[in-house]
């Protein structure tokens, strides 16, 4: 009876959120129409509420979704200074004299805008209001273009600093120490934000890569889908560029490296970030009160989303445990063929597929602890598991025809690109990130090595 009303209070609140009900109260209500049913009917036990108010004060008190917010300040300050549109048009000119050039700079653009802000949203949108235009007017093919963007834009999903590695830190952490609890280890290990930025930096890399080995292959066997722009007459050098590029990618580096030589923690870091993000956009003339008003504006905004839906998890994840859902889940997972290997496939298959319709924010909240902590039992590694779940939630921000990707670009895009030139240019991108996720299933150290090499 408990397992049906878990299964019941699962598809409930999926489907209310696919009709468009705000998530964190849908999350939160759903919890506590089951919970009060469930009382009735004698298969749910109040005495799981009482621990709400201990969940959500930890949820206050978490030092590492301290980071959240600052992080999206930092972006929210890079993007409304204007320094990434700058730096987008300064690597767009330059490299977009040879063939392919010009989806390459986009790349390029799309990998630091991603270390730089971590919002995949802002990123597609400003890549695809300012480069969009230029590639279809220099004779780019609409499918390439499109896909490119759309690529570049997901990019800050896995880059670090990322706020879905943040949010995936902080579960998994809490998953991995419940996985160990259970195996009867009591001095259980740990996993870190920074160990997540760390293995991240590999995988991130061998996309960005992938991707350029793809837009040089279309230029040289198609010309016309990616032809050398004509000279417009502006002048560009790579001291301007690099004068350009050279600001945010330091800054990003100070971050990372502050992490990396633990020299700081995760929050820590992205307060450096931020501080470093003011001090640009002063020292360009663009910190006015006009434009600190709407960063700060954007950033209340993202981190209330965030911490309302982490809320409203919380307290579903408890009604869900009330109801025995982690039992049943546990059951379901470890019966599968194939034992540690059949039940990742099921995971990422089901996880790709709520990406369609559900945020990341919702799935990391929501389904990352129902499925976790039974992984881990399995003898997963925390860090391995959190970066292929990381370009799990990537790929299916691009899939048609519910990416969240593609509707970012739909909404900016001229009249004239069509929606199936969208679809048809992102399939080459999510074949690419099909067979990275593939690559790190294969050979885990991709994700596991770096982190092992610097936190021995």
């Amino acid at each position: 009876m408990e397992a049906g009303f878990s299964l019941a209070l699962f598809l409930v609140a999926v489907a209310a959120i696919m009709a468009g009900f705000p998530v964190a109260f849908t999350l939160g209500g759903t919890a506590l129409l089951f919970a009060l049913i469930g009382h009735l009917a004698g298969a749910f036990d109040s005495a799981f509420l009482h621990a709400l108010p201990n969940r959500l004060f930890g949820i206050m008190t978490n030092p590492t979704l301290v980071a959240v917010p600052v992080f999206v300040f930092m972006g929210a300050t890079l993007e409304r200074s204007g320094i990434a549109t700058d730096l987008l048009e300064n690597i767009d000119r330059l490299f977009r004299r040879i063939p392919g050039g010009l989806g390459i700079g986009v790349l390029l653009v799309g990998m630091l805008l991603a270390a730089s802000t971590g919002i995949v949203g802002a990123t597609v949108v400003t890549m695809g209001l300012l480069s969009l235009p230029t590639m279809l007017k220099q004779g780019y093919d609409p499918r390439l273009a499109c896909g490119t963007i759309c690529a570049a834009g997901t990019l800050g999903q896995i880059i670090p600093p990322s706020i879905v590695l943040v949010l995936l830190g902080d579960v998994l952490s809490n998953a991995f120490q419940r996985a160990q609890l259970q195996q009867g280890i009591f001095s259980p290990e740990t996993v870190s934000v920074g160990d997540l930025f760390v293995a991240a930096l590999i995988p991130g890399l061998l996309l960005v890569g992938m991707y350029m080995i793809w837009i040089v292959a279309v230029a040289r066997l198609h010309p016309r889908m990616a032809p050398p722009v004509a000279d417009d007459g502006a002048q560009i050098n790579l001291r301007t560029a690099l004068g350009s590029s050279l600001p945010p990618l330091l800054l990003v580096v100070a971050v990372l490296g502050s992490i990396m030589g633990g020299l700081a923690t995760p929050t820590e870091a992205a307060s450096v970030g931020a501080m470093g993000a003011l001090v640009l956009a002063a020292l360009r003339r663009r910190l006015t009160r006009q434009n600190l008003e709407a960063v700060m504006q954007s950033t209340v905004r993202v981190t209330s989303m965030v911490f309302l839906i982490l809320i409203g998890a919380a307290l579903f994840s408890l009604v869900f445990r009330g109801f025995g859902g982690d039992a049943v889940v546990h059951r379901v997972l470890s019966g599968l063929p194939g034992g540690a290997v059949g039940a990742m496939l099921v995971v990422m298959l089901v996880m790709f597929l709520l990406g369609f319709v559900l945020d990341f924010i919702e799935i990391t909240f929501v389904v990352v602890p129902m499925v976790a902590p039974v992984l881990l039992e399995m003898g997963l590694s925390p860090v391995w598991l959190g970066i292929m779940l990381a370009i799990n939630l990537q790929t299916s921000f691009l899939t048609p025809p519910f990416g969240f990707a593609l509707f970012y670009l739909r909404g900016v895009a001229p009249k004239q690109v069509a929606t199936g030139a969208i679809y048809a240019g992102v399939a080459p991108f999510i074949v690419i990130q099909l067979l990275a996720l593939a690559a790190l299933a294969v050979w885990p150290g991709l994700a596991t090595w770096l982190p092992r090499l610097v936190y021995p």
